[in-house]
């Protein structure tokens, strides 16, 4: 039997799955890594960290199997989290930490670059944040004393794919796919290369970062196990395929700490209200996907749980569901405003009469999240209709989450209870698409479970409230409700 190895690189584990020809899983690895937080903004994982947990736990999975079983491992595919970034020399040695994608220490150095955000939105497809790679590349080449010691001629300024590749594969590249090169603010979409007009505007050298490459190509064998990578992605867009290729009239909506919403696009086009991407590329083919965000999710809750003292509110969640049926309305601004808006800086509230429960305030953000939900789930299905949304991450887990989305929305909504999405989606790409993975795996936590539109008339009536009030916090106008 042929096997296919997905790797999964993210802010807080390291994992390997190992997936049969029909996707199934057959045997899982995975380690906790540290994420430093400290003033300033700034975020960092121990580079070597990183990648000892990758390697470890692709030996782990592989030492599982015996030599035959090995020697079945048809290819493997690399999923990592996009935006972080980190400066190394020729040599492989990381000069300093890896910056995690939510580091935030460069945001001062964007103001300069205001005149030029349309431009940068048009060619990259993405707003001009501190949140990907380019701004925290321009300060590690300027402002860490490392990095500045190191000859140039040495120097290596990639995101985290590609100080993974250099050591774990044989033939040591240099390369970047293009859904993480993307992910920089340095890519331009059209041309699929570095842009020499953003490079110069953000300070950097095209030479020091890595070759791009199509996320499915032949980026060289696992050292020491021969085993061919043939795909290398972002983890959201690996998180998209996770249960095979999306139908044109389909959406992923991934609910964890943060929230994402994406869809493949029939054609390349931007807008100014969303995010675009690169979903897939090979040697010859490319599709690109529309991207939404949504900052306030299961971290919003989180907040929640240290704001009122809230405990065991993942044991009692179910139950405040079902028993409150006319929560307050809470404008969630937590972690600052997503898609559409890209806002950040603003007062969060409740609108409604009352003091509140803690079960009232729960329930409240979690329409919230439904609410940002839809608000761009209506931005996409104004470019070109949807009839079905596939559900997953931790909060999909809720069904009265579940139903509300498909009763606001008015669309089918499916949920496969599916874990290692991610891996999933990268192993599929690696084994070349096989059709027979479109459906989730077979059996048990796995079955998909459907949710059908029903009338909810007073959950429309509190979405309304949610829009009015949200424009009203946008405009700096008075919100009719209490500020957190």
């Amino acid at each position: 039997m042929a096997y296919f190895l997905g790797v999964d690189q993210g802010s807080n584990s390291s994992r390997a799955v190992l997936f049969d020809v029909n996707g199934d899983v057959i045997t899982t690895a995975s380690e906790t890594v540290a994420l430093t937080r400290s003033e300033g903004g700034r975020v960092e994982h121990d580079a070597d960290q990183l990648l000892n947990s990758v390697d470890r736990v692709i030996q782990q999975v592989l030492s599982e199997l015996d030599r035959r079983e090995q020697a079945q491992v048809r290819a493997c595919g690399i999923a990592t989290q996009r935006s972080t970034a980190l400066a190394w020399d020729a040599g492989g040695q990381a000069l300093g930490p890896a910056l995690s994608w939510q580091d935030v220490r460069a945001k001062d150095m964007l103001a300069d670059l205001e005149p030029h955000a349309q431009l940068i939105m048009q060619q990259t497809g993405l707003p001009l944040t501190p949140y990907y790679s380019a701004s925290k590349m321009h300060w590690l080449l300027h402002c860490s004393s490392a990095v500045m010691r190191c000859p140039r001629e040495r120097l290596r300024l990639s995101p985290l794919a590609s100080f993974l590749l250099y050591h774990l594969l044989e033939n040591r590249p240099y390369r970047i796919d293009y859904s993480n090169a993307q992910r920089s603010l340095l890519f331009d979409l059209e041309t699929l290369a570095w842009s020499e007009r953003l490079c110069h505007w953000f300070g950097l050298d095209p030479v020091l970062l890595p070759e791009c490459t199509p996320m499915c190509a032949a980026y060289g064998e696992l050292r020491g196990a021969g085993i061919p990578v043939t795909a290398v992605c972002g983890d959201q867009n690996a998180a998209m395929y996770g249960s095979g290729q999306l139908g044109a009239d389909m959406a992923l909506v991934n609910i964890g700490s943060g929230a994402f919403i994406l869809r493949e696009l029939d054609r390349f086009s931007i807008t100014a209200k969303q995010l675009t991407g690169i979903a897939f590329a090979d040697g010859e083919n490319v599709a690109y996907m529309r991207e939404a965000t949504i900052n306030g999710a299961g971290n919003a809750l989180t907040w929640a749980e240290r704001q009122w003292q809230i405990d065991d509110r993942l044991e009692r969640l179910p139950q405040w569901l079902r028993a409150i049926d006319n929560p307050p309305v809470f404008l969630n601004t937590i972690g600052g405003l997503g898609t559409p808006w890209m806002q950040g800086g603003l007062h969060s509230y409740f609108i409604g009469a009352g003091d509140f429960s803690n079960a009232e305030r729960i329930v409240a953000i979690i329409e919230s999240i439904v609410f940002l939900i839809q608000v761009n789930l209506e931005l996409m299905h104004a470019e070109a209709p949807l009839r079905k949304l596939r559900l997953s991450g931790g909060l999909s887990n809720l069904d009265a989450l579940c139903q509300k989305l498909a009763n606001l929305s008015g669309l089918e909504v499916e949920r496969a209870g599916m874990a290692e999405a991610t891996a999933r989606g990268v192993a599929w790409l690696a084994a070349g698409r096989p059709a027979n993975w479109q459906h989730s795996p077979s059996g048990g936590d796995a079955a998909i479970i459907d949710y059908r539109p029903e009338q909810d008339e007073a959950l429309r009536n509190r979405y309304e409230i949610f829009r009015k009030g949200m424009r009203q916090l946008l405009d700096n106008k008075p919100v009719d409700g209490s500020a957190i």
